[in-house]
């Protein structure tokens, strides 16, 4: 069996622009393409970026049981949300320990779509659906192109009545260029974007059509992996690159918790009932860790993985970094020992390449009260 068994009717197009589609979540994903990075960074950051994130996985929940179902699995209290609303959430295990992110969209009253990453968020809905009078159903015609950046609302304005009034987290039924898609005030990337969710007969047309028009505005194709540009400075945790997954704890299995991961928002106030939730709420403040920025001197950055030190002492590791030419800094995504992350602690990040000094710094780097995502007009 190929690695990747699903499969982007947008293929073509990313291997024309260099990508080799390496496989992420089982589909054939453009993590580079024949151009600098940083060129997609500052279009996102100035003008807009269109990326096919299809390699989300889309599950479809419908039935009399759909809202309990969800309200079994993730940390939202699902009578919160209303048809056109949705909201970003994590699913647990029965130790209290992360193991999926999504953002769940209400659809209609007994109608939802959860998209996830890579994480287990199919298994944990399978589990809470067993004995319910509920289906679900994994859509991978339904494609994912993400336009990010300050004038994707100035472009879609022109194609979509009603899109500067769609809120932060809602999402809008309607039309563009005449097909049918679920345009969504989502992202990934801090800025105000959008995901345009549409069939993968239509996804071409849709990309194209975006690209040429909006090549005159700056409007540019962007690879997958620009997003870990972004995602440092916005506090944005990409499973497992951030989590004990991939960064293990000595002779403990894999699992972080929300209050580790600073995810703890995710759970509505006072919810209960939720896979994991004794357990969750036991766990405050027994952090082994913390996620935590950290701010480097010079141009460098740190190697995904570099280990972070103070006062000779090991105490972090730096899981995803990045220089931005904008702002000319160099700054990176840590799991810190819980004493060393505090706003001004000295630390050193070693790289293959030598030692750097660095700060620990809290996150979001760029626009911490989140002016940007939530703009209106």
């Amino acid at each position: 069996m190929t690695a990747s068994w699903r499969f982007s009717t947008l293929a073509d197009r990313h291997r024309a622009l260099g990508s080799k589609l390496e496989d992420w979540s089982g589909m054939g994903t453009a993590w580079t393409y024949d151009k600098d990075a940083d060129e997609e960074y500052i279009a996102i950051r100035t003008n807009a970026g269109l990326m096919d994130v299809s390699g989300l996985k889309k599950v479809h929940i419908t039935g009399p049981h759909a809202s309990h179902l969800i309200d079994l699995a993730t940390t939202r209290d699902v009578e919160k949300i209303y048809p056109g609303k949705s909201a970003y959430a994590c699913m647990l295990n029965e130790a209290g320990k992360f193991t999926d992110d999504c953002i769940l969209y209400r659809t209609g009253p007994n109608a939802w779509m959860v998209v996830h990453g890579s994480g287990t968020g199919h298994e944990e809905l399978q589990r809470a659906a067993m004995g319910r009078d509920v289906s679900l159903r994994f859509d991978d015609n339904l494609h994912d192109l993400s336009l990010q950046g300050p004038i994707a609302v100035d472009y879609l304005a022109k194609h979509v009545p009603g899109i500067r009034d769609l809120a932060y987290f809602h999402h809008m039924q309607t039309r563009l260029f005449g097909l049918p898609v679920m345009i969504s005030r989502t992202g990934y990337t801090g800025e105000r974007g959008y995901e345009i969710f549409c069939r993968g007969q239509d996804a071409g047309a849709i990309w194209d059509t975006i690209l040429d028009e909006g090549k005159s505005a700056g409007i540019i194709p962007c690879r997958f992996t620009t997003l870990d540009m972004l995602r440092v400075e916005s506090y944005l945790l990409f499973y497992p690159y951030d989590n004990s997954q991939k960064y293990p704890f000595e002779n403990e299995g894999p699992g972080d918790t929300l209050w580790e991961l600073g995810l703890d928002f995710t759970v509505s106030p006072g919810k209960t009932g939720f896979r994991g939730a004794e357990e969750h709420y036991r766990l405050k403040g027994k952090e082994r860790f913390k996620i935590f920025g950290v701010l480097l001197e010079g141009k460098e950055p740190a190697d995904e993985g570099a280990p972070v030190y103070r006062d000779g002492k090991r105490v972090g590791v730096v899981t995803c970094a990045m220089y931005s030419p904008l702002v000319q800094k160099s700054m990176g995504i840590a799991r810190l020992d819980v004493n060393c992350a505090v706003q001004g602690t000295r630390l050193e990040i070693r790289n293959q390449s030598g030692a750097i000094s660095a700060t620990a710094e809290p996150l979001p780097f760029d626009d911490p009260k989140k002016t940007k995502r939530t703009a209106k007009g």
